[in-house]
């Protein structure tokens, strides 16, 4: 793996587990943010946060980075929801209205990077990569 890659690989480490652990420090903090219209907001900030730790620690190791990116990959688009929540209520935030706009293309920076630096994308087999 290249120096680059590694340390887009150590970012998207540290977003997670910094994400996850949030999601457990500041769990009342982070519910905020769930839409209305989601049921049991605490298990949803307690489930992703969940999800972000396992999926940053499947980052560390070779045999599960891929599929660690995978779910990282998968779990960024399915909490996008609460970022154009917090975007169509900014008046409820303590977020200048400009950073939430800009998280969006943002959080497709993200993406980007999760898919390269983790070879989401990558179809190959692992027999086939070894010949």
């Amino acid at each position: 793996m290249s120096k680059p890659r590694w340390i887009g690989l150590g970012f998207v480490f540290l977003w997670f587990f910094i994400g996850g652990i949030a999601h457990f420090a500041a769990t009342d903090l982070e519910m905020r943010i769930v839409p209305p219209y989601m049921p049991s907001a605490r298990a949803v900030v307690l489930a992703t946060g969940v999800f972000e730790l396992l999926g940053a620690v499947g980052l560390l190791m070779g045999g599960t980075r891929r599929v660690a990116g995978i779910g990282l990959f998968l779990l960024t688009i399915a909490v996008t929801p609460a970022n154009i929540y917090m975007l169509q209520r900014a008046d409820l935030f303590s977020v200048p209205h400009w950073a939430l706009v800009l998280r969006l293309p943002l959080q497709v920076g993200l993406l980007a990077l999760i898919a390269w630096s983790t070879d989401v994308f990558t179809m190959r087999s692992r027999l086939s990569a070894r010949t």
